[in-house]
């Protein structure tokens, strides 16, 4: 019966409402398109939530500017992790493998016991570096080239020791660097401005600089502004925390000394080295610490002395020294550099400079002791010998030994000779050229992320696992530097970094870096730990990691999903906030992306530790 009604019904249906079921069909269809098209206000929304999607990789949850406020880590039902607690205060300024005490415990012949001495697995200290009292984040570059809070680094000795020199002076709650030096009493300028006059500072040809035994790194600190970048180093010893001085005001250096062992560097680093009356024993050991210069100067590169025995008809009383010891030791130091193939280009007042050949074609060596090894860059825990790092090989008196270098910033993305050479195993130039692309695109999507990046907030950076140095080099900028660490289980490519005229040095993470606490602002982290997995505790490298990063600074991870799970649950319990990302190319992807802020606290007479 009902489809008798049914069917009655159908038949009784007029063209005209069948017409008006079409034109509504019609009519919504057409809005749809119109709306669209961009013409229409349902694309204002859509638009907006576009936005909101596209930087859905942004965590408002972690703050990364200077608070000093501790924000307690929010509830989770997952299973507590270990919690660390914070050393005693005694350990503020810790550097577990430059501790006075273990030094003095080691030969004092060659400086060994100034070198890298580090505890065994059961002295390790499984605690959390305290921030002494009242501190603060550092003053922004280029204000903290000239100035550091006191409470930061709390040593006035300097300011004693070294009053007539202009080194550094105590006013108030800051220390003022007027960058004067014991060979520069009236300026670190005033001293570059009379090297440049030799050397072509100016131009771009030197980018990469060493400064052996640096004070406090005014030389390096003015050298900034001419677009060279200094590695700097001196041991830690009773002028109490000169490198710290120089970290803490944004300049890189680290602590370390010429002793027994190589430089922490590849062959054919630097385009320029200096000695300002750093007190290294250059005629010592038949000439071995001078001959380590060479190894690491690039051939066409200048090295500088400036102090004994340069000018010691001047000086000889004031140095408590005679007459023929320092003319021999001048003579020896001449005879050694001809050795080297070094040209002496200047010698005026307290300076004199030497150029390395480009090459040994021109070089009238009277005799020569050649290195045996076959590997000039294989130097981690490697003894120094007396001998001579031989020249690359080259066809013609007109090429660079090693390879010819661009001036920078040009050489920063050309194709680096170690590269072109094919001397880095499994990299070619057009896979050299694609890593330069993927970092460039790691780090815009860092960018967004941590919008801070790139600004004046961060100035001490540190790679971990540098690779080709492609993360420092999409990232370079005048308000920051970066340490390239190149760890000595990777693959050796820390000559390439150099010659794209970055900086870094070589390293074991299963080991205390060779600074102070509280010296770097972000920590960058890619696949460090997967190379790490089998080789030593996670938790030993984070530990190191809290050590030497700023109360409120930042880390940045990128691993395997697996990897970084180990380290997240280890970075709760270190203070730590965290959160996990995808990878920029989508969730599908196994590799993401970590990041981290560390807690502002300081610590306490009792052990414990307070937010300020």
């Amino acid at each position: 019966m009902a489809s008798k009604l049914h069917l009655s019904a159908s038949r009784g249906r007029s063209p005209v409402s069948i017409f008006i079921v079409i034109g509504l069909c019609c009519f919504f269809y057409l809005l749809g398109v119109w709306q669209r098209s961009g013409f229409g206000k349902g694309d204002g929304y859509a638009i907006e939530m576009n936005k909101h999607q596209s930087n859905c990789n942004v965590f408002p949850s972690l703050n990364f500017e200077s608070h000093h406020n501790f924000v307690a880590p929010l509830e989770s039902s997952e299973p507590k992790a270990k919690v660390f607690k914070p050393c005693d205060v005694k350990y503020t300024d810790y550097t577990p493998c430059q501790e006075q005490d273990r030094a003095m415990s080691f030969p004092r012949e060659n400086m060994i016991y100034r070198e890298r001495h580090c505890p065994p697995e059961d002295e390790k200290l499984r605690c959390l570096i305290p921030a002494p009292k009242g501190y603060t984040s550092p003053f922004p570059w280029p204000k903290s080239r000239d100035y550091v809070y006191y409470a930061n680094v709390p040593f006035k000795s300097l300011t004693v020791e070294k009053a007539n020199q202009n080194w550094v002076q105590y006013q108030g709650n800051v220390f003022k660097f007027p960058g004067g030096g014991t060979m520069f009493p009236h300026g670190a300028d005033a001293y570059i401005d009379e090297l440049a006059s030799v050397i072509p500072i100016a131009d771009g040809s030197i980018r990469t600089a060493l400064d052996t035994g640096c004070g406090v790194g005014s030389w390096g600190a003015y050298l900034l502004k001419r677009n060279v970048v200094t590695m700097s180093f001196a041991p830690r010893d009773n002028h109490e925390a000169q490198v710290q001085f120089a970290l803490e005001r944004g300049v890189p250096a680290y602590i370390g000394v010429l002793g027994s062992i190589h430089l922490p560097y590849p062959s054919r680093a630097f385009d320029m080295a200096q000695c300002s009356r750093c007190l290294i024993p250059w005629t010592a050991n038949d000439g071995m610490y001078l001959m380590e210069v060479d190894r690491v100067l690039r051939p066409g590169g200048y090295w500088i002395l400036s102090g004994p025995p340069i000018n010691w008809k001047t000086y000889y009383r004031t140095w408590n020294r005679t007459k023929v010891d320092l003319k021999a030791e001048q003579t020896k130091i001449e005879d050694l550099a001809e050795s080297l193939c070094w040209e002496k280009k200047y010698e005026k007042g307290d300076i004199a400079i030497w150029r390395k050949k480009e090459n040994d074609k021109s070089c009238k060596r009277k005799s020569a002791n050649f290195c045996q090894s076959s590997d000039a860059d294989d130097v981690w825990y490697k003894k120094m010998d007396s001998c001579i790092t031989p020249f690359p090989e080259v066809k013609s008196a007109n090429q660079v030994a090693g390879g010819e270098l661009k001036k920078f910033p040009t050489r920063l993305f050309d194709v680096p000779p170690r590269v072109a050479n094919g001397e880095v195993p499994g990299v070619t130039s057009e896979s050299y050229e694609e890593d330069n692309k993927l970092w460039k695109k790691h780090v815009n999507a860092y960018k967004r992320i941590n919008r801070l990046l790139g600004t004046s907030r961060y100035r001490n950076i540190m790679d971990m696992n540098a690779g080709l140095g492609g993360f420092a080099a999409a990232l370079d900028s005048s308000k920051l530097w970066v340490m390239n660490v190149v760890p000595n289980t990777a693959e050796n490519t820390l000559g390439v970094i150099y010659e794209r005229g970055l900086i870094g040095m070589y390293h074991d993470w299963c080991e205390g870096f060779s600074t102070y606490p509280r010296t770097y602002d972000l920590i960058h982290a890619n696949k460090a730990f997967d190379l790490y997995q089998d080789k030593c505790e996670f938790e030993d490298i984070l530990l190191e990691m809290d050590r030497i990063l700023r109360p409120e600074g930042s880390v940045i991870f990128r691993d395997g999903v697996e990897v970084l799970n180990k380290v997240m649950k280890i970075a709760r319990g270190m203070r730590w906030e965290t959160k996990m990302m995808d990878h920029e190319d989508g969730p599908l992807v196994p590799e993401k992306i970590l990041v981290a802020v560390k807690q502002y606290w300081v610590g306490a007479a009792n052990g414990t530790s307070s937010a300020e």
